[in-house]
């Protein structure tokens, strides 16, 4: 199962402080709007999202159809289907993608300790 680019999805109070927190650890601002309270920042080939007010906690977040540069794969495991995989071996969902759809779209699930993974495809 190919799950896509992974990122983690900070819950953050400050933006602006997170951001100057992780540009000293060598990130850079790589995508996003701090004017929308979000930014996209990378350091080599870690990538995180500092999002304030968006959600409450922190969020593995996988994204298929993404190389780590957010090109689109020539291939890849769709998200209806990566859902329709879940769902047969019985992990619950936190919210669902109608699976008749295409293109972009996004289902949650919740590993056993409570963290949240977002599986949000773009393309």
């Amino acid at each position: 199962m190919e799950l896509g680019n992974f990122s983690v999805s900070l819950a953050v109070k400050d933006i602006a402080a997170s951001r100057a927190f992780y540009e000293k650890l060598g990130f850079t601002v790589w995508g996003g709007d701090q004017s929308k309270n979000w930014l996209i920042l990378k350091n080599g080939s870690t990538v995180i999202g500092l999002f304030q007010g968006m959600f409450e906690r922190n969020i593995l977040t996988f994204n298929p159809g993404w190389d780590g540069d957010a090109n689109k794969l020539p291939q890849f495991s769709d998200v209806r289907v990566l859902q329709h995989s879940l769902r047969a071996q019985g992990v619950p969902l936190l919210s669902e993608v109608d699976e008749t759809t295409s293109g972009p779209a996004s289902f949650m699930v919740e590993d056993p300790d409570g963290n949240q993974i977002l599986f949000d495809q773009h393309v």
